[in-house]
């Protein structure tokens, strides 16, 4: 995928001397309701917060957004369409030609945005000029034991792929932002060949262009995972398994994307470090081993289902109704 270069931020700001919102934050939205209703308040206690409009794709859920989320648009501008089931990356393309404002953020359903989080990175966006790509700071939920193990998880890799320059070689779409004129709005930022793993699809492309993500990490994204340790594992399990076609595809590419066996025991280093805080502790590292551990075993069993397969390509939809 080949990006525009740079923009300029002069043309940016010409744009927002219309009436457009500075920001069109994206949602797509797979049967998460309950998940994206506490989503929606998040954006409703902003603080200082510049204009931002709402576009709430849903991808086809069994059911059509109920009326506890259509409720939201008495105190949000926002807008909700549904398409036919055509997976992530599509959803969050519609969105994008839906959109106005010239920053594009992308959140996930089940992520709760603290109070200052847009003003910290309007803030980040107006100073950086040379950058068109932004990665906001992710955490977990550190007053429940799973919610440690995901904070850990996250804070180790922020902490890991940050460069001096202040941008990182990680890209998580659960809080990202995209300056307008770096989408080629025609084809969609996010390629529909990738069922999961979209977001590393993309920083894939942008590591052979040499224009990584700034990190912004005054403007914190809280990520909630699912609330017991079996069903974490469960979700990891079969994330991995969804993402091994993105991954193959990439490795195809030649783009070195994984983590070599030093940069692993690096993280490994990391997390024992960071959990010996009081506020995470060492059984919520012990769980996030368990976690990584999964996830690594999943992905050795897709490229073993892969290779034996032949020419015939592994669907890793065929495992959505059994994980």
């Amino acid at each position: 995928m080949s990006l525009p270069l740079n923009c300029d931020f002069d043309i940016d700001c010409a744009i927002l001397q219309s009436s457009m919102p500075l920001f069109s934050i994206i949602i797509a939205v797979y049967n998460d309701w309950t998940a994206l209703e506490a989503c929606l308040h998040s954006l409703t206690q902003q603080t200082e917060e510049p204009d931002f409009e709402v576009i709430v794709v849903d991808d086809g859920s069994n059911e059509a957004a109920p009326e506890a989320i259509r409720q939201w648009v008495r105190c949000l501008p926002l807008a909700i369409v549904r398409q036919s089931h055509a997976g992530i990356s599509a959803a969050r393309n519609h969105g994008i030609r839906l959109s106005k404002g010239p920053i594009l953020l992308f959140v996930d359903a089940d992520c709760r945005l603290q109070t200052n989080c847009l003003a910290a990175l309007a803030s980040t966006i107006a100073a950086s000029p040379p950058n068109n790509y932004f990665q906001l700071r992710l955490i977990g939920d550190c007053s429940r034991f799973i919610g440690k193990t995901e904070h850990l998880r996250l804070t180790t890799l922020q902490n890991q792929t940050l460069r001096p320059s202040g941008c990182m070689q990680y890209l998580n779409t659960a809080g990202f932002a995209i300056r307008r004129c770096a989408v080629p709005i025609g084809r969609g930022l996010f390629d529909s060949v990738a069922l999961r793993g979209e977001d590393t699809l993309l920083l894939a492309d942008l590591i052979q262009r040499g224009d990584l993500p700034f990190f912004v990490a005054d403007a914190v994204v809280q990520h909630e995972v699912p609330p017991s340790v079996l069903g974490c594992f469960r979700k990891d399990i079969r994330s991995a398994f969804l993402e091994g076609g993105t991954y193959a595809l990439i490795a195809s590419r030649g783009i070195r994307i994984r983590m070599g066996h030093r940069d692993r025991w690096n993280m490994l280093w990391s997390m024992w470090r960071i959990s010996r805080l009081p506020s995470i502790g060492m059984c919520a590292c012990f769980v996030l081993v368990v976690r990584q551990s999964l996830s690594r075993i999943t992905s050795v069993v897709y490229r073993l289902l892969h290779s034996r397969s032949g020419s015939q390509k592994t669907n890793p939809t065929s495992l959505n109704g059994n994980l």
